[in-house]
Parts: structure tokens; C-alpha cells; sequence
């Protein structure tokens, strides 16, 4: 299934370009050729691999573009597929005439399907389903073929709308049985449940007959299709369009993408490090929209409800019925998400154990302050640790000096330095990157100077990028964390600190293997003279970076020194992952020297091993992982009520029986440092960020390990008494 990338799914290595493109006359009136023929050639003369656009190029956007539009073969019919199959072979000669007839011909059905399907599941929604019949739905689409006519697609249609509406008749029967529930004689209730947090139409529910539980179900399952398509009628022809654009666009690579006007102006208001919304990233998926960051301090962070790895089916707008989201663009998803300060969003969550949810979640301005490097220090036998916790590798575009994650850094360092930590440990997990040049000055602060990473643009030789100040801002011990969703930047670090032995990496198995560059490149700076107005602009991968030993940490990732489990280790979330990804390779290695700072360093990860292996929260985290990948694997679902009904009762029990490693604690007693402290008085906000971290770090097993791993390295004292020291940055 098409894995559609969207803006916000990961912060990576981006820098606003002004490239320089010969010059070309674009000579045609309508604004859809014109594009067509704008981003093509921006993407043959730019693009750091550029793809033939030939009859296999063609085949794919064929393939993708109707797996985009139709996702869950609910439209389109198999005699559909077979007429636009005379265009299989046919795409990549249109791109270079700019001739639109492949789209506009799968356009026009799409719409004509679409209004049809309106009288389908209208009549499918008439009758009574019958939830004791022995029967049952895959959920993988891909494997299911497209209908030969109307009568099967209305048997589709049948099936999915009463998958859809055994999830409601499952909820509310739940909350009818809580509802129904009568005092025993003791005057105490036979069972303690909030109905009025479950359903405020619990009354209502009390005096239904399971029929017309049933009959409300498929109601509410109607409302949300109506809401849909109601939805989706507003979108105008250039929407689709547009989505045509990405699809061409996406081949060439999973990070490589069109803006639309309005797009593009988010991104520049996503740049400027306020909106409002809830507070999360999401990626589209098949089957919802995978929450993949939630930003620290925002309404879902502060809600403890929904986490990364949960997908949303459904959104509602404070008590109104939701509308369903599996199959819609990324972008309606998001309009229907986002909103004003204070408002409610309801948000229908298939959790990542495959239990399904409905949470509340007040709208607010999400600042990304959170996003910045924060630090705390940490006590264990007599001796001091630091922390610090850099969630992006951030800058300030219009002024450099005045915020950058490397100076940052360079300051918690400072303090850490100056309140008596022994140790750093750098939790750079989730972190998907930023700036090259903070990573570049960033490195230099844990090594005397050298090469930190080299980088590569098409046919051209590679580029060093060197720390060359010889000063070391911290010379003691160095663990650097990370884990699956730690990308580009994050990897440039790791990968440095790595190939120096400067650091000893703990985490995932590898990281998320990101190792390209990409520029934004507004297409109005390409026409001369146009008269439709913004044209958008491209995202467009231009570079590879390498690591100083020759390796591309693309696909493969920093593969971390230590492994430890978490409860993504088993579920597909890395660039290997990703549709049409760039490949492997190397280059010649860069000229470096190892540091020979540490005296144990092959010892002490030696220990830390064979301590993992009797580590029973570890052991927990991997049986959690096991059992997700399961979830996530079984695409059969029984539509029988009872089968249904008590799969989730398991999957609820065997949930509730991992909830035991949120209890875990370490015994650690995180504190901030002296000059944050003092604003807690005039910011309790912030203490309660503070706190809500510190709690986290107490019961984070990976964190507890890194410092025992900081207690056993040694350091060789002769070669640090000849260091150079000083502040950075």
C-alpha cells in the first residue's frame, strides 16, 4: 500500500533553496500543464538520483495513483481498471507532452463512482445486519481484488459498513450492559463504571432493545458517510490534481514532494514554531492516520491518552458524530483535526494493541518550546549524571545566533558541567532532525576537531564537513540514545560519535536509515512571467550524506553498540519501509582518528549486554513487541458479535497486563537544574512539564541503562589532562 509522506511526518535535513535552473520557456495556458511541466523538469535537472521516466516509471504511477484514490477498492470496478490500463504504458509519454488525459479520464470516474456509492451504502444501511452470522472481512485491500460489478461491490460495501457499525453496536452495547446495571442490596453497585464519561445518552441506551441498538449503530455509521462525502465535496478538481502531482513526484523517492499554495503556506507557518491544532504528527496509512510524534506540552501530550504508534478512524467535532478518515487524504484529515483554541475534537483511536477508543481532546496553541534542548541531572552511588534531551536539531533561520540547537546544547552542557555531572547522556530518540550545520557544531563539541560527516550532490565530488575548532566542550563520558524514529541529523551525530568511539550508542537495532538532503525550491522562482497566481513549490532530495568510514547511513541507519527492545521493534517504521526509497552505498572514507579517551570501552559494552539480558522490564518490552506485531499482522476479522466482542475483551486484558511497565521505577530522582527552577515560581506550566519529564526518565529502563553504562566507562586521566577545554558556542 501506498505509504503518501506528507509534511510533518518527520523534520528532516531541509534547507530553502534558491537552485539554479536553465532557463526554459513554459509556454501554455492551462495551469495543470504548466505545473506538470514545471515540476518535471525540476525534478530531471535537480533530484539527486533522478529516475527514467519510461514505460516501468509509467507503471508504477499507474499502479500508485489508483491505490491513492482507492485504497480500500470501494469505487472503482474491475472494468474501471481494465479501461484505464490502455494508459499503463503510456503516463511517462503524456509527462513529456503534458497531456492530462490519464487523469483527467480516472478523475471524472472517480467522481461518477463516488456519487454512486452514495445509493449503495444508503441502501446497504436499510436492512439489519446480523451480527450472530458467521462471517468475516480482510482488512488487507491490497490482496483483495477490485470488483467485477455492482452487485460485488455492494457485497464489499455490505462488509466494510458492518465492520464499520459493529465497532458502534460493540460501544454501545457495553455502555447499554454498565447503564443497565442495578444496585445490589447492600446498596453498593454491582459495578463501578463513569457512564456518564462512556455515553451522555446512556438513558437513552437503557431503554433500547438490542434491535434498536443495532438500528442506532447503523445510523451513526450512515452520518459519518454523509459527513464524508459531504466533505469531500467541497474539494475542487485542483485538490485531486494535486494528488496526481505527489503521485509522480513520489516515485522518485519517499521525501520528495509538491506543495500546493496552501500547503505551502503551512509549511512556512509550521516554520515559524506555533500553531493550532492538538499537538501530534501523523502519517496516513491504510487503515487511519499513525500518530508518529506528539509534541511535548501540547493537548495529546498533556491528554495521556493517545500515543505514537495509535491511529486515528474517525474525528468529531465536540459530541457530533465523527466521520470517518480511513481512506481520506492526509490533508482533509488534518483540516478536520485541526481547529481554533478551545474547542474539542473527538478522536476515534485504534490503539496500537488494536483496541479501539474515543478520546476528547481540547484544541490549544502548541508551542514547539518543548522542542528545544532541556537538561536535567540525576544522582546514583554518591556521583552526578546529565541529561540532556534534544527532540530536533532546530534553527533559527532568519538569525542563526539567536537560537540554534548546537548553542543550546553548548549551554546545558556548560551548566551540567558546572552543577558537578560526572557523565552526559544525549536522548536524541524520536528525534528526526534538522540542521546540518548545528549537527556539524554540535559534534564539535564532544571531539577535539575533524571530519563529522561528508556529503554528496549528483555527479559532483563529495564535500567534508569538518569541526575545526581544536577546544572540547565535554571531554567526560558520552551515551547517546536513540531508537527507530531517530533520523537524518540524529543519525549524522550518532554516526560520528560512533566511528570516534566517542560515544557508546544505546538503542533500537538501528535507526531510521534517512541519509538524503532535501531543498525547497518555490516554482514562482522558475517562471518568468505567470499569470495563475503562487504555483506552490517542491521539496526535492539533492543530496546523500556519508558517514567519516565511507557508509551511507541510508536504509542501513547507525546500528546502536548496545540493542535493547522497545514496543516498535517488530512494526515497519524506518526508511527501508518506505516507498521507493534511495539505496545503499559508499564512498571513500574521510581522514579521522579514534579517540582514545576511554580505556574500556569494548568492556564496558560487553557488560551492559550480558546485564540486559536479565533485565525482566526488557523482557516484558520484547513480549510487548511480539504481541503488537501480531495485532498489526492478523488482517481476518470475525464480523460475528460475539467472536468480535470477545477478541476485544482479550485484547483489552492483554493490554492491561503490559500496563504493568508504566509502573516500572528505576529509583532515580531526576531534578533540574538551579536556573530553570527559579522559573518555576513565576511559571508552573513549566514545572509541570518538568516534572511529568522527570517522572518519565525515573521509569525509562533505557535511560536507567545508560547511566550504569556511564558508571563503568573509564576514562583514560593522562590524555584528558592534555585536553583543551573551553565553552562552545
Amino acid at each position: 500500500m501506498k505509504k503518501n509522506l506528507v509534511l510533518g511526518l518527520l523534520v528532516i535535513l531541509i534547507a530553502v533553496a534558491s537552485c539554479s535552473f536553465t532557463n526554459k520557456s513554459f509556454e501554455t495556458n492551462d495551469k495543470d500543464k504548466l505545473l506538470l511541466d514545471l515540476i518535471t523538469y525540476v525534478l530531471e535537472r535537480g533530484h539527486y538520483e533522478p529516475k527514467d521516466i519510461n514505460d516501468k516509471f509509467s507503471a508504477n504511477i499507474f499502479e500508485d495513483f489508483i491505490d491513492i484514490l482507492d485504497p480500500t477498492k470501494r469505487y472503482f470496478l474491475e472494468s474501471d481498471i481494465k479501461e484505464f490500463e490502455k494508459f499503463k504504458y503510456q503516463i511517462d509519454d503524456q509527462i513529456k507532452n503534458t497531456d492530462i488525459s490519464f487523469f483527467s479520464l480516472v478523475y471524472q470516474r472517480l467522481m461518477k463512482r463516488m456519487d454512486e456509492a452514495k445509493e449503495i451504502y444508503a441502501e446497504v444501511l436499510e436492512q439489519p445486519f446480523d451480527f450472530k452470522k458467521e462471517e468475516t472481512i480482510n482488512i488487507d485491500y491490497a490482496e483483495v481484488p477490485f470488483a467485477k460489478n455492482r452487485r460485488e461491490l455492494k457485497e464489499r460495501w455490505r462488509l466494510q459498513l458492518k465492520y464499520n457499525a459493529l465497532g458502534v453496536y460493540d460501544s454501545k452495547v457495553k455502555i447499554r450492559k454498565t447503564a443497565m446495571v442495578t444496585p445490589q442490596g447492600d446498596g453498593s453497585a454491582s459495578v463501578e463504571v463513569d457512564v456518564d464519561a462512556l455515553d451522555p445518552a446512556k438513558e437513552e441506551l437503557k431503554k433500547m432493545t438490542l434491535a434498536e441498538v443495532e438500528a442506532a449503530s447503523r445510523e451513526t455509521t450512515k452520518n459519518t458517510l454523509d459527513d464524508f462525502f459531504e466533505f469531500v465535496g467541497d474539494l475542487e478538481r485542483k485538490d485531486w490534481f494535486e494528488q496526481y502531482i505527489n503521485t509522480i513526484v513520489d516515485e522518485f523517492d519517499p521525501h520528495t514532494f509538491y506543495f500546493g499554495p496552501e500547503e505551502k503556506e503551512k509549511f512556512d507557518i509550521g516554520m515559524s514554531g506555533k500553531f493550532e491544532g492538538i499537538g501530534a504528527r501523523l502519517q496516513k496509512k491504510p487503515e487511519g492516520f499513525k500518530i508518529v510524534e506528539v509534541i511535548s506540552g501540547g493537548p495529546v501530550w498533556r491528554s495521556k491518552t493517545v500515543e505514537v504508534g495509535d491511529e486515528i478512524i474517525k474525528v468529531g467535532q465536540d459530541g457530533e458524530e465523527a466521520i470517518d478518515v480511513v481512506g481520506m487524504r492526509i490533508d482533509d484529515a488534518i483540516k478536520l483535526i485541526k481547529g481554533p483554541k478551545g474547542t474539542i475534537v473527538d478522536l476515534t483511536v485504534r490503539k496500537v494493541d488494536g483496541t479501539i477508543d474515543v478520546f476528547s481532546i481540547t484544541r490549544d496553541v502548541v508551542e514547539l518550546e518543548e522542542s528545544y534542548a532541556k537538561s536535567a541531572t540525576v544522582e546514583k552511588d554518591d556521583r552526578k549524571y546529565g541529561l540532556i534531551h534534544l527532540p530536533k536539531f532546530y534553527v533559527d533561520f532568519d538569525d542563526y545566533s539567536e537560537r540554534n540547537a548546537a548553542t543550546d546544547v553548548a549551554k546545558e552542557v556548560e551548566r551540567l558541567k558546572q552543577s558537578g555531572a560526572e557523565g552526559l547522556i544525549l536522548d536524541l530518540r524520536d528525534n528526526g532532525g534538522g540542521s546540518l550545520k548545528t549537527v556539524v557544531e554540535m559534534a564539535g563539541l564532544f571531539i577535539k576537531d575533524g571530519p563529522v560527516v561528508q556529503v554528496r550532490s549528483s555527479g559532483q565530488r563529495k564535500e567534508v564537513h569538518e569541526d575545526k575548532d581544536e577546544r572540547i566542550q565535554w571531554d567526560g563520558p558520552l551515551v547517546i540514545l536513540v531508537n527507530e524514529l531517530s533520523a537524518s541529523a540524529s543519525e549524522i551525530l550518532a554516526a560520528a560519535m560512533q566511528d570516534y568511539k566517542r560515544a557508546i550508542i544505546i538503542g533500537s537495532k538501528q535507526t531510521f536509515g534517512k541519509g538524503t538532503v532535501q531543498n525547497v525550491i518555490p516554482l514562482d522562482n522558475i517562471v518568468r512571467s505567470n499569470e495563475h497566481g503562487d504555483l506552490g513549490a517542491i521539496k526535492i532530495t539533492t543530496q546523500k550524506f556519508y558517514r567519516i568510514n565511507g557508509g551511507s547511513t541510508q536504509l542501513e541507519g547507525v546500528k546502536s553498540d548496545i540493542v535493547v527492545p522497545d514496543r516498535y521493534s517488530y512494526i515497519d517504521l524506518g526508511e527501508r519501509d518506505q516507498e521507493n526509497p534511495l539505496g545503499w552505498d559508499r564512498i571513500s572514507p574521510a581522514d579521522y582518528n579514534v579517540w582514545d579517551g576511554y580505556i574500556d570501552y569494548e568492556t564496558t559494552v560487553a557488560k551492559s549486554k550480558a546485564r540486559l539480558l536479565e533485565n525482566s522490564q526488557l523482557k516484558l518490552i520484547e513480549e510487548n513487541a511480539k504481541w503488537l506485531k501480531e495485532q498489526q499482522d492478523e488482517k481476518e476479522v470475525s464480523l460475528n458479535y460475539d467472536t468480535y466482542s470477545t477478541r476485544q475483551e482479550r485484547n483489552k486484558e492483554k493490554s492491561n497486563y503490559f500496563k504493568s511497565l508504566a509502573d516500572y521505577d528505576s529509583k532515580l530522582t531526576f531534578e533540574s537544574l538551579k536556573y530553570e527552577q527559579e522559573l518555576f515560581t513565576q511559571d508552573p506550566v513549566l514545572r509541570e512539564k518538568r516534572d511529568r519529564w522527570h517522572q518519565d526518565l525515573a521509569k525509562d529502563v533505557y535511560v536507567e541503562e545508560a547511566i550504569n553504562v556511564l558508571q563503568d566507562l573509564k576514562l583514560n586521566t593522562l590524555k584528558r589532562q592534555n585536553t583543551k577545554l573551553a565553552v562552545k558556542g
